[in-house]
Parts: structure tokens; sequence; C-alpha cells
């Protein structure tokens, strides 16, 4: 046998390979696409909530409701101020809606991040054999093109708010883990050392030693969540996501420039938004325990 049969041999067998794997998961999605539908349809009922309190409420009232959480969150009137002019702006360009509908998916993808993250994390930093299963996953999850997600989940839940939701949460819930993960290994040995003196067990000094004082990094965590979905949400327009991402995937489609950065210009403010406003709560908080530690 020649050595240039094998790779067209190597096709051949990759091939069928590629036909068995489509077959064995079109099979998979028959039998439990369904069950899994059913399983995932809260997440879709609190998505629709959300965004039909957001945008059937009077605007001035969702706009002061944001503006007070930033100002919970940052304690800075510069924060704020740029918050107003922001959201402002873009209601007067007619994309209130829109960015509604961004900032639920948003929410509603940050907080199952945070839910699957933060206790990942924790595992992760509890067991170096998890820390040691886990981290080529989140490597895989992080450098996997982020068009891959979109297959398998549509392929099961056809186009729709639920697949957009699950293809983000894959992209951006690794930076949460990873630093949960960071921030609790990286809590002083000094300190655990006197939480054991006091008697503490376990899962006290999880609670009232590890997670506090790994709060601030917990939170660069969830910064990070927060823009990865947001750099999700054009991608996750292409399977039916309403937002901001299809204004700009139509832009794209019909060289529409303003319409495409208008919208792009949207989605960067809502994303400055809430990294300084994180940021900001992040560092209130590395202060505050400072000062209680220090």
């Amino acid at each position: 046998m020649d050595f240039v049969d094998f790779p067209a041999m190597g096709r051949a067998d990759l091939r069928g390979l590629r036909i068995t794997i489509d077959t064995a998961f079109r099979e998979f999605t028959r039998a439990y696409g369904e069950t899994l539908e059913n399983l995932f349809h809260p997440i879709q009922v609190l998505l629709i909530f959300i965004e039909n309190l957001l945008i059937n409420t009077p605007w001035i009232i969702v706009l002061a409701a944001l503006a007070l959480m930033i100002w919970g969150l940052s304690r800075s009137w510069q924060i704020v101020l740029g918050t107003v002019i922001s959201l402002c702006l873009i209601g007067y360009f007619g994309m209130w809606e829109d960015t509604m509908r961004t900032i639920a998916m948003v929410a509603v993808c940050t907080l199952i991040a945070v839910v699957i993250g933060i206790p990942s994390g924790i595992l992760m930093a509890r067991s170096d054999r998890a820390n040691s299963i886990i981290t080529p996953i989140l490597d895989m999850m992080q450098t996997m093109p982020s068009f891959v997600y979109l297959i398998p989940v549509v392929m099961i839940f056809g186009l729709g708010k639920v697949p957009g939701v699950i293809a983000v949460v894959i992209y951006a819930v690794p930076p949460i883990i990873r630093l949960t993960n960071l921030g609790i290994r990286q809590v002083p040995a000094d300190v655990l050392e006197a939480a054991d003196a006091f008697g503490s067990n376990g899962r006290q000094k999880l609670k009232d030693v590890q997670l506090p004082l790994a709060l601030p990094t917990i939170m660069a965590g969830v910064n990070q969540t927060i823009m990865m979905s947001l750099a999700m949400v054009v991608v996750a327009s292409m399977i039916g996501v309403r937002g901001l991402g299809q204004p700009v995937l139509q832009a794209i489609n019909n060289q529409y420039f303003t319409l495409g950065v208008m919208n792009g210009l949207a989605i960067v403010a809502i994303a400055i938004i809430f990294d300084r406003a994180t940021q900001a709560y992040g560092k209130r908080l590395q202060k505050h325990l400072e000062a209680v530690h220090g």
C-alpha cells in the first residue's frame, strides 16, 4: 500500500465517524428534546418576565430604578450621571426596547452563571482533583469559537430565547469559576490557621473567612461574566434572540452603517455602565475588608 493512500483512508474513516455521531445526536434530540425543553422552561419564563417588566414599565421608572441600582453598587454620582445620560440617548434614538431586552438577557445569564460558577469555583478550591478535572473543561469553553456553541443548542431547542441563554452562559461562565477558585486559594494561610485555632470547621472557615476575603476577586469574576455576556449578544441574535444584537446583524447583512454603529455604541454604553459599577463595588469591598482586617 502506498503512503499517499493513508489520507484518503483517514478521510473515509473520519466521515463514517462524523455520520455515526451526528446520527446518534439526532436520535438523542428526538428522544429527550422535549424533556430538556421542559427542564429549561423556567428560564424562559424568568427571561420573559424580566423583559416584560422592563419594557412595559414606564421608562422614567425603569431609568430611576437602574440609576438607583448603579448608585447602590458604585456610590459614584459620576457613574450614575453617565448611566442616566447614556440611557436617555438610547431612548432618544429609538433603541430603548432592544436595550431592555439585552439587559434582561444579560441579567438572567449572569444570574445563572453565578449560581453555577461560585459553587464550581468553591469545589475547585477545596479539591485539587476537581481542579485538575474542571480546568481543561474551562480551557475548552474559553477557546472554542462562540459560533460552535450554537450548533448543539439549536439542534435540541430550535431557535429562540432558551438556546441563546444556554450559549451565552457556556461562553460567559468560565471567568467567575476561575476567579472564585483563585480568590479562595489566595486567602492567607495565617488567617486560616487563626480560624483553626478558634475551632472553626471547614464549613465555618468557608462561610466566615474564605468567601468574605475572596469576595472582591469573585466580584471581578462577575464583572468579566457580564462583559462576556454582552460580547455574545450579537452572536446569540443569529438564533433569534431579540435585543441590540439583531439590528447589528441586520446592519451587517444589509450594509447599514449607521444602524450598526448606533446599536454597537448602545452595547458599548451598557458594557461600560456595568463595568464601572461592578469595579467600583469591588473596590469598596476591598477597602472595607482591609479596614476590618487591617
